[in-house]
């Protein structure tokens, strides 16, 4: 029996306190994606983009996150932010894709399907819980 693609993520929930530091995980099944992209999701906001690795991470002009590890089937990337504040509450998407310089330049080929999986990453003060939904 072939299992489905799939995306998994780690931990589903987690919670800090402001000036910590978080990890998230993210690894696929899919044969031949090489590219794991991360997102972020505040209350009432659209997917703003962290980076992503290909080879080696690329984070986004003015993100302060790290990302490292392995991008292909079977491999472990992380998303490493420190200095959490209470505005780093947010839904984290990870996206394992293909990529490559022939996709990129086609503007007839249609994009592969880009398999997300999520995290909740929630803020807390001291002795009082943030729920950023």
């Amino acid at each position: 029996m072939v299992q489905p693609d799939k995306v998994h993520q780690t931990p589903a929930d987690m919670y800090r306190k402001p000036g910590e530091k978080a990890q998230l995980n993210c690894s696929h099944n899919i044969q031949n994606y090489n590219t794991i992209l991360w997102y972020r999701q505040s209350e009432n906001q659209q997917l703003q983009l962290l980076g992503y690795i290909y080879g080696k991470a690329f984070p986004e002009p003015g993100m302060t996150v790290h990302m490292d590890g392995g991008t292909r089937q079977g491999e472990t990337s992380t998303l490493t932010t420190e200095g959490l504040s209470l505005n780093s509450s947010a839904v984290y998407f990870c996206a394992a894709s293909y990529h490559s310089a022939a996709y990129r330049c086609s503007s007839v080929q249609k994009p592969p399907i880009t398999h997300f999986s999520i995290s909740v990453l929630q803020l807390t003060a001291p002795y009082t819980w943030i729920n950023p939904f």
